[in-house]
């Protein structure tokens, strides 16, 4: 079944649940329907495993969590699996989903090469029906997208995009032996993709020019090898680490610092922020004081510290500026900052330009680069767009999810978007998502994938348990959630002006909300079957 990719003339499979993605999420959801003894199957659409990292292979792509809590926390994966290095690259997470398939064997539940196209809830039945771009058709009982946050990928509308004669790529299809060394390079975007491109590239091509809007506040990675011996030996304590990941903010086994920045001394404050930022990576946000992120004065601080680290490593003042501004741009933290190892060091080479685009726009697309709006034309061979990804509802466009009546989840969330939980939608019952609209945002994906899976294979299992064919959530509380969404919002200095797409509380509350609802009975849910309804309100 996971190799067979042609069009079916059978009647329909009847399962119990179908996932899209095998990525991090649908293959913990997988395992645990496995488990349970039910008819499962995973629709993918690439011809492997690994979600986003499949496809994910410009230079110098690698993850932003440290490697202990980047993997699932299944023990029969984690107790014969070692990583090399504390952030690792992508060829080593794609090998780590190969070990995942020689330990579980779940390849046998998936069906590769699967794009999906439509799903559609039927009424009669209180079925899914899901056709995938091939013509495959299956109905499951209950339907669950794992495709995460960020699957579309993002270009904006330049003017006279197609007019370039050179090679343009995003950073979500780079093509294999693209080749960049003794080349002149656009990277428009420094988000995740385009940090990781610039330091990667930089020291060889021929010239680098970067496209800037909003400076990356990135943290110093502090990358390095590790032992696996004392990999090993750390594994007996893996059990306590993954249950401790659930009750931190950001879902890592270290939480914030349980004191406010003012009251501490300067001589305190300085010392500390030092110890942070040479444990490296994540620590210097996750780990800091605890008012930083909602007292102003506080997270100044925190970021002149930072700009402070910033300027010592860029020799010119003026691209200090633009790298490091001396007035902050945005508070420190409220956009999830890149890690890096060399990045700030590239733009002290003669060869690297940055254009900031908040003073001087890219005007249009030329046959032979790039035009901004001060007339210049710049000259390249390659054009790199890291623009990133329609996030969090962007992936829905290209699937049709529709509920009975035919009214698709984008006509639903047009006026904004209204969830319970973060994973269930009124008017489409028996469907759940992951890591998506209203899901919590700022923290480690793994974490937050298992906690979302374990509570609905936990609702699903109620069900089937009480023989149930119908699950959904009520209007009233999925308008109660947006309410929690927008007042999260209101109090975070990271606050969106406009529609919030993330829970911004942290992960540790949002597990505690998701218990309560559990033990409420599943309150905000009514479940039903054939032969009989209750409300569960």
């Amino acid at each position: 079944m996971s190799q067979n990719t042609a069009p079916s003339t059978q009647t329909p499979e009847e399962l119990d649940v179908v996932i899209v993605g095998a990525g991090y999420s649908g293959i913990h959801q997988l395992y645990h329907y496995r488990k349970q003894g039910y008819s499962v199957r995973i629709l993918e659409a690439e011809s492997d495993l690994g979600g986003a990292w499949w496809w994910t292979r410009y230079p110098g792509a690698r993850v932003d969590s440290e490697s202990p809590f980047y993997q699932l926390s299944i023990e029969e994966v984690w107790k014969d699996w070692v990583w090399t290095e504390r952030f690792p690259c992508r060829d080593e997470v794609c090998e780590y989903y190969q070990h995942v398939e020689r330990t579980l064997g779940i390849k046998k539940n998936i069906r590769f090469n699967s794009r999906v196209v439509s799903a559609r809830f039927d009424d009669a039945s209180s079925r899914w029906v899901i056709t995938t771009k091939d013509g495959f058709v299956v109905h499951p009982r209950f339907f669950i997208l794992a495709i995460g946050a960020a699957s579309k990928p993002h270009t904006p509308p330049f003017a006279d995009f197609q007019s370039f004669k050179g090679i343009c790529v995003h950073t979500a299809s780079w093509p294999e032996g693209l080749v960049t060394k003794g080349k002149r390079v656009a990277v428009i975007g420094t988000g995740a993709s385009g940090v990781q491109v610039i330091q990667s590239i930089g020291p060889e091509v021929k010239h680098l020019t970067v496209f800037q809007r909003t400076p990356n506040y990135a943290l110093a990675m502090q990358q390095q090898k590790l032992d696996k011996e004392i990999q090993q030996k750390s594994k007996r304590l893996f059990p306590d680490m993954f249950r401790r990941c659930r009750q931190t903010p950001n879902g890592y086994s270290f939480d914030r610092y349980p004191k406010s920045l003012h009251a501490t001394t300067s001589e305190e404050r300085l010392l500390f922020f030092e110890d942070l930022w040479t444990a490296g990576g994540w620590r210097f946000v996750t780990n800091n004081y605890m008012d930083i992120f909602s007292d102003q004065a506080a997270n100044d601080e925190a970021y002149f510290f930072w700009r402070n680290k910033i300027c010592e490593r860029v020799h010119d003042p003026m691209m200090q500026e633009k790298l490091a501004p001396t007035s902050p741009p945005y508070p420190f933290g409220s956009k999830r900052p890149s890690l890096e190892i060399n990045y700030y060091d590239v733009f002290n080479q003669p060869n690297v330009d940055l254009v900031d685009l908040t003073q001087c726009e890219i005007s249009k697309f030329t046959p032979s680069g790039i035009q901004t709006a001060d007339g210049v034309e710049h000259t390249f061979d390659i054009i790199v767009l890291a623009t990133g990804f329609h996030t969090f509802t962007g992936p829905y466009t290209d699937l049709k999810v529709q509920a009975a009546d035919g009214t698709d989840i984008l006509e639903k969330w047009a006026n904004g978007v209204y969830s319970h939980l973060g994973m269930t939608v009124h008017g489409f019952p028996n469907f759940f998502y992951m890591y998506g609209p209203q899901s919590p945002g700022a923290c480690n994906g793994p974490t937050c994938s298992e906690v979302q899976s374990d509570w609905i294979v936990g609702c699903i299992s109620h069900a089937m348990k009480h023989r149930f064919t119908r699950i959904e959530a009520t209007r009233e509380a999925e308008i109660e959630y947006r309410r929690l969404i927008l007042e999260l919002n209101a109090r975070s200095l990271s606050r969106s002006t406009s529609e919030p797409t993330n829970f911004k509380g942290d992960l540790a509350q949002y597990g505690r909300l998701c218990a309560e609802v559990t033990e409420d009975g599943y309150r905000g849910f009514v479940f039903s079957s054939q032969v009989e309804s209750r409300a569960l309100l």
